[in-house]
């Protein structure tokens, strides 16, 4: 056996077992993207009067499980609240609970393969925008053309600005840990638990599944870029400590907002109690912001 049959050998054993290494990459990375987006069912309690559990249907079949709250005026401001990945409306249930008790008119609603909702894989807004646009044109029409804002929590967030049709045509919006695009924020998950370089590396293994997965691309999973095309009053809410959507990337996302604007920050939370705070500032923050934008609940 002459060196070049040898060598040549050698070579084709390196080239198979790396293909190996490749398809075997490539399968776990799927198989992690398939968790990520694994729906999350949850029970919810049901709706104390005055408020209701109702069920509203999207252009695509899905059925949604949500709360209304009425307000002080039947055709009063509104809030749309929307939540964050792998929660329901019952995590917005003290907010839902107190903005009501403001005399705003008040829509929770569990996001598809969330909740109560009908099961489908999470898709980090985009398929999820269909449920805001739904949720959002029921209020709309159920507060007799009232003004209607939305807050919307890291997933929720995205929701109200991605997807087919563009953002949510809200007389205002709250935008409250919601990550400015999707490789950002895989990358900062992975980097939070497994460190920055296991973040850039596994990044793009995930990322670029959204094509297969959703139809469309990472660049069609940016929050930063649609909020350039929304026109109406925002409120940006970030935490000093989010590791997630780092200060940095809420700074770029408020500067994204091409209408009239406001940031708050959350001291020393994380994402987690970001997407959950409720002192008594930020709840002084969020009524003026509302209040200005979309009215007081109650007549002069």
């Amino acid at each position: 056996m002459t060196a070049r049959s040898i060598g040549t050998r050698r070579l084709r054993r390196w080239s198979i077992l790396l293909a190996v290494l490749i398809i075997a990459g490539l399968a776990v990375s799927w198989a992690l993207g398939s968790l990520m987006v694994r729906p999350t069912p949850s029970p919810v309690p049901p709706a104390v009067a005055p408020a209701r559990d109702v069920q509203l249907r999207t252009s695509d079949g899905v059925v949604l499980a949500a709360t209304y709250r009425p307000g002080a005026r039947p055709n009063g401001p509104a809030i749309l609240l929307l939540h964050g990945n792998g929660a329901s409306r019952a995590a917005m249930e003290p907010t839902a609970t107190w903005l009501a008790a403001q005399g705003f008119a008040v829509l929770a609603i569990d996001f598809r393969g969330h909740g109560q909702s009908t099961m489908r894989s999470h898709s980090f807004g985009y398929a999820e925008s269909t449920d805001a646009h739904t949720a959002f044109d029921w209020l709309k029409h159920r507060q007799q053309g009232g003004k209607v804002a939305v807050i919307g929590i890291s997933l929720g967030g995205a929701a109200a600005l991605i997807g087919s049709v563009g953002p949510v045509p809200a007389d205002a919006m709250v935008l409250q840990a919601a990550y400015p695009d999707i490789r950002r924020a895989i990358r900062n998950r992975i980097g939070a638990v497994a460190g920055h370089w296991a973040g850039v590396v596994l990044e793009p293994l995930l990322s670029f599944q959204a094509r297969p997965r959703f139809g469309v691309g990472p660049g069609g999973l940016s929050p930063i870029r649609a909020l350039r095309a929304y026109r109406g009053p925002v409120l940006v809410v970030g935490g000093t400590a989010d590791r997630y959507t780092p200060p940095a990337e809420t700074r770029a996302l408020f500067d994204a907002a091409p209408g009239p604007k406001q940031l708050w920050w959350a001291t020393g939370l994380d994402h987690a109690a970001v997407s959950g705070v409720a002192t008594p500032a930020y709840r002084a923050i969020l009524l003026s912001f509302l209040t200005r934008t979309i009215g007081a609940p109650h007549p002069a």
